[in-house]
């Protein structure tokens, strides 16, 4: 009896220990290791905003930052060139240096300039059969700022101005520029109208593409039948300003939109902003060159995540253990009083076969303004699957 008992004992067991041994094998998630919020350390400064008109500013990478928070709609005048320019590229994208197609100037494009000259708008004298470039009628438009250009390339790009119109109002509904309207291809109506922010949150797009940048650093250029023609920005060169468009013309004052490099903890920054409403240019320049240098003073660049570091860890029912660890280091320019947000995503991993060292096996999100990166994260070391004797004898479920 006591046999038989003992040999159905041993039966149960042997079977449990079969069951516990073919039993899946858990799997383990890691535990992350850094806060999920986190404050830039100092406090923003007072930023000398121009005691006539509204201004807004923002840095690369980064976004928006501040804006004067008297903001109105007002004329964007010469600044609409800038949505001008950024749609025909992406209709018709040039590499840098490519001068892209010929475009062969008619009656309507010397009728235009006419009509310009005569209502003393800005203009660049063209022939009918002048043959310009692409790039040569964005030079025209954007350097000396000639509205007959603007209204050429609208021609060109579309078919007709009321055409290129919708364009770049559909292009301004999706960029969510929504104090922002077009009537006119050249910003020669009042009825074109925008804000410091939305043209800043413009300006900031526009300066991505490489050929439109090229063309706002440009002091001059020369044209076929006009020759040299100088470029109106006369804050080009200062306190590292390396574009991007002036506008004037209307009761409403000058609007200054602007871009500076500006050297941060030994990185090049580019600084952008946008002033709209002093009397004169002069006093738009001196108030974008006045926030470049507080902004510049205020700016830090930090290393939020360095390479290898130890972001999670994982850790198993059986004692092995390997942190998950940054793939690169994460360097942002930061702004005094913003939060800097983090999230782990990482795998929940089954070790049914080793798994080697410097495996991806998720990502720290990490969101600061615009941005917004995905950092991958390997294994610090390799993991090995359990042993039989764990298996056997694991109590867990």
């Amino acid at each position: 009896m006591r046999v038989r008992v003992g040999a159905a004992l041993l039966l149960i067991i042997a079977a449990a220990a079969a069951f516990n041994y073919f039993r899946p094998i858990p799997a383990v998630a890691a535990a992350g290791k850094l806060p999920p919020t986190d404050v830039v350390p100092g406090t923003a400064p007072a930023l000398p905003w121009p005691s006539q008109g509204a201004a807004a500013v923002g840095v690369s990478g980064l976004g928006f930052v501040a804006s004067s928070g008297n903001e109105k709609t007002l004329p964007a005048a010469s600044v609409t060139k800038v949505m001008t320019a950024l749609i025909v590229l992406e209709d018709k994208p040039l590499k840098k240096d490519e001068a892209g197609p010929t475009i062969t100037l008619t009656d309507v494009d010397v009728q235009a300039y006419q009509a310009d000259f005569a209502d003393k708008q800005s203009v660049v004298k063209v022939q009918a059969g002048e043959q310009l470039s692409e790039l040569q009628v964005l030079e025209g438009m954007l350097i000396p700022s000639a509205n007959n250009f603007a209204e050429t390339i609208a021609r060109w790009d579309a078919g007709s101005i009321p055409a290129f119109v919708d364009k770049m109002n559909v292009r301004a509904t999706t960029m969510k520029l929504t104090h922002t309207k077009f009537a006119d291809p050249a910003g020669a109506s009042a009825a074109s109208v925008s804000t410091p922010t939305d043209l800043l949150s413009l300006g900031m797009v526009a300066m991505q593409n490489a050929v439109f940048a090229q063309i706002v650093a440009m002091e001059q250029a020369n044209l076929p039948v006009e020759g040299l023609v100088i470029n109106v920005n006369g804050a080009l060169g200062k306190d590292g300003i390396l574009g991007i468009k002036t506008g004037s013309g209307f009761d409403t004052g000058a609007n200054f939109l602007f871009a500076a490099n500006a050297s941060i903890d030994n990185h090049t920054i580019v600084v952008y902003g946008c002033v709209m409403g002093p009397p004169t240019l002069d006093l738009a320049f001196n108030g974008a060159r006045a926030l470049i240098g507080a902004m510049s003073s205020a700016l830090h660049v930090r290393r939020v995540i360095s390479r290898n570091q130890s972001v999670a860890t994982y850790t198993t029912p059986w004692g092995a253990q390997s942190d998950l660890v940054s793939a690169d280091d994460v360097d942002l320019t930061e702004w005094p009083g913003m939060v800097l947000r983090q999230r782990l995503d990482a795998n929940q991993i089954v070790i049914d076969k080793p798994l080697p060292s410097s495996t991806v096996e998720g990502h720290e999100h990490v969101v600061l303004g615009d941005y917004v990166l995905d950092v991958p994260l390997v294994t610090a070391d390799p993991m090995y699957p359990p042993g039989r004797f764990w298996r056997l004898t694991r109590v867990s479920f």
